[in-house]
C-alpha cells in the first residue's frame, strides 16, 4: 500500500487529500496539522472549509483509509509521498515586501520532514510557489537530513466553489520533476497515483522550473482576463455600450471562448493576486522591468475597479454616505466558498468605513468572526471601535431594513431570489441599488422603483455620477 501524508489541512490539502483517498482505496492518506482546533474540525460533522460536495467525500472515507492527525513526526516518517500544502503568503515586511512569496513556512516543513524522516522519500510541492523554490528545497532537505530525497512540482489549478468537480475530472494534472532517472521515477510513482482515476494523456511530466511557472502563468492568465473586460466595463459606462454583450460577442470567437469575461467589482481569492505579485517579484529580479509592468497592472486595474465600484456609491447618493445605512450582501470573494482573501467586500467595507456609512453585511457562509478579523485588520480599528459602523446580520432581508442602499459584492445565488419588493418597501428613499456582480433583473427593479447601477451597463439616468 503506497502511504501518502500532506502537511497543510487547508483549502488545498483538506480537499486534495480527499480526492486521493476516495479514488484511490488502495492508498493510506493522513493529512498533518499542528492546529489542534483545524484537525478537530475535520474529524467532525462541521469541516472547517466549505467547498460543495467536499463534506460527502470526506465522511466516505475518513477512518477508513483518510486520516486527519496533529502527529505530524510520525505521518512523515510514515509516508512514501509527502505533499506539503502550506500558505505562502505575499510577504508584508523585508526585500521583495508586497510583491514576493513568503516560503517561512515551506521551509520549516522542509526541515521538519528533513530532521525526522529516516526512509528515501518523495516530496511533491502542492503550494504555489517561485520557480527554483525545489532546487532550494532539495538543497535544504539533503543538507538537513538522513535520507534520499525527490522533490517533485504538482501544483494545484483548484477554483474554489468547484474544487471537487475540478479535483474529480481535472482539465490537467502537472508533475514537474528533475530529468534524471530518479526524478522520472518519483514522477511515475506521483503519476500512478493520479491515473487510478485521471486518464494517462491528461497527466503531463515537465521540468520542475517549468511545472512552477505554469501555476502562476495560468492564474496570471486568468486574472489578465477579468481585468481586461472590468477595464471595457468602464469604457461601457461611458459610451453607453452593454458589458454583457459586449462579453458575448467576444467571447463567441473560438480564439478567445467566454470563460472569465464576466465584468464584476474584481477578482479576490488566495491566488489570483499573490501569484500575478509572485510573478512581477520574479520579473523584476531578472531584470525584465517593462515585463514585470505589464503584469503589475493587471493587480493595479483590479485595485481600480474596486475603487470605481465604491465611488458610483458615494457619486450616487448625493456625494456622501456619512450616517447613512449601506447593505452589503456577500463577504466572500465569490459564490459557493467561506474563503474572504483578497475578497473585494474588504475594501468596499473599509472605504465606506473611512466615509462614516452605517454598513449592514450578510453573507451566507463566512463565519462572522472571520468578518471582525479582516475588517478590524484592514481598518486597523478595533472591535469595539469598528462596531459604531459594522453590523453583522443573520438575513439579506435584516441587512436591507431602512437602508439607504444595497451593494451586492458577492454572486451567490440566493441573492437572485430575494423579494425586491419587499426590500424595497422597508428601505429609505430613494432606495438604490449597486450590483457589483450583475446578476440582477435591473429593468425589474427599476419597475419596483430602485435607482440602479450595474458594472458595465448604461448608466441610471436617476444616478447621480459626478
Amino acid at each position: 500500500m503506497v502511504k501518502i501524508a500532506c502537511i497543510g489541512a487547508g483549502y488545498v490539502g483538506g480537499p486534495t487529500m480527499a480526492m486521493i483517498a476516495y479514488q484511490c482505496h488502495h492508498v493510506e492518506v493522513k493529512v498533518l496539522d499542528i492546529s489542534e482546533e483545524r484537525i478537530a474540525a475535520w474529524n467532525s460533522d462541521k469541516l472547517p472549509i466549505y467547498e460543495p460536495g467536499l463534506d460527502e467525500i470526506v465522511k466516505a472515507r475518513i477512518g477508513k483509509n483518510l486520516f486527519f492527525t496533529t502527529e505530524v513526526d510520525q505521518g512523515i516518517r510514515d509516508a512514501d509521498i509527502i505533499f506539503v500544502a502550506v500558505n505562502t503568503p505575499t510577504k508584508k515586511v523585508g526585500i521583495g515586501a508586497g510583491r514576493a512569496a513568503d516560503l517561512t513556512y515551506w521551509e520549516l516543513a522542509a526541515r521538519r520532514i528533513a530532521a525526522v524522516a529516516d526512509t528515501p522519500k518523495v516530496v511533491v510541492e502542492k503550494s504555489t510557489v517561485p520557480i527554483k523554490t525545489a532546487e532550494a528545497i532539495s538543497a535544504v532537505l539533503h543538507a538537513a537530513g538522513k535520507t534520499r530525497f525527490d522533490v517533485l512540482s504538482n501544483p494545484e489549478f483548484l477554483a474554489e466553489g468547484t474544487a471537487i468537480e475540478d479535483l474529480t475530472e481535472p482539465d490537467r494534472v502537472l508533475i514537474g520533476g528533475t530529468m534524471d532517472d530518479a526524478g522520472r521515477k518519483a514522477a511515475e510513482l506521483l503519476a500512478s497515483v493520479y491515473a487510478t482515476w485521471v486518464p494517462r494523456e491528461r497527466i503531463l511530466t515537465t521540468n520542475v522550473w517549468s511545472s512552477e511557472l505554469s501555476k502562476l502563468v495560468a492564474n496570471s492568465f486568468l486574472a489578465q482576463r477579468v481585468s481586461s473586460i472590468n477595464a471595457i466595463s468602464a469604457i461601457c459606462e461611458a459610451s453607453g455600450a452593454d458589458v454583457d454583450e459586449v462579453s458575448r460577442a467576444v467571447g463567441m470567437d473560438s480564439r478567445i471562448g467566454p470563460k472569465f469575461l464576466k465584468a464584476s467589482v474584481g477578482f479576490g481569492g488566495s491566488c489570483f493576486q499573490k501569484d500575478i505579485l509572485n510573478l512581477v517579484y520574479l520579473c523584476q529580479s531578472m531584470g525584465l522591468a517593462e515585463v514585470a509592468e505589464y503584469f503589475n497592472w493587471v493587480v493595479k486595474m483590479n485595485d481600480i475597479q474596486k475603487e470605481r465600484f465604491v465611488s458610483r456609491i458615494i457619486h450616487g447618493l448625493f456625494n456622501t454616505v456619512t450616517g447613512k445605512r449601506i447593505a452589503v450582501l456577500g463577504f466572500a470573494f465569490k459564490k459557493d466558498t467561506g474563503d474572504t482573501r483578497e475578497t473585494a467586500s474588504i475594501e468596499i467595507c473599509k472605504r465606506l468605513v473611512e466615509e462614516r456609512a452605517k454598513v449592514a453585511i450578510y453573507d451566507p457562509k463566512v463565519e462572522e468572526s472571520q468578518i471582525w478579523m479582516d475588517l478590524t485588520q484592514a481598518t486597523k480599528m478595533d472591535q469595539t471601535a469598528l462596531s459604531k459602523f459594522i453590523t453583522l446580520e443573520t438575513t439579506a432581508y435584516d441587512a436591507c431594513q431602512d437602508a439607504h442602499a444595497i451593494a451586492i459584492a458577492t454572486e451567490w445565488d440566493e441573492f437572485k431570489k430575494i423579494d425586491f419588493t419587499r426590500v424595497y418597501n422597508s428601505m429609505s428613499k430613494p432606495s438604490f441599488i449597486f450590483d457589483g456582480r450583475n446578476i440582477l433583473d435591473h429593468d425589474g427593479l427599476r419597475k419596483i422603483g430602485f435607482v440602479v447601477y450595474a458594472i458595465g451597463k448604461p448608466l441610471d439616468k436617476k444616478l447621480n455620477v459626478v
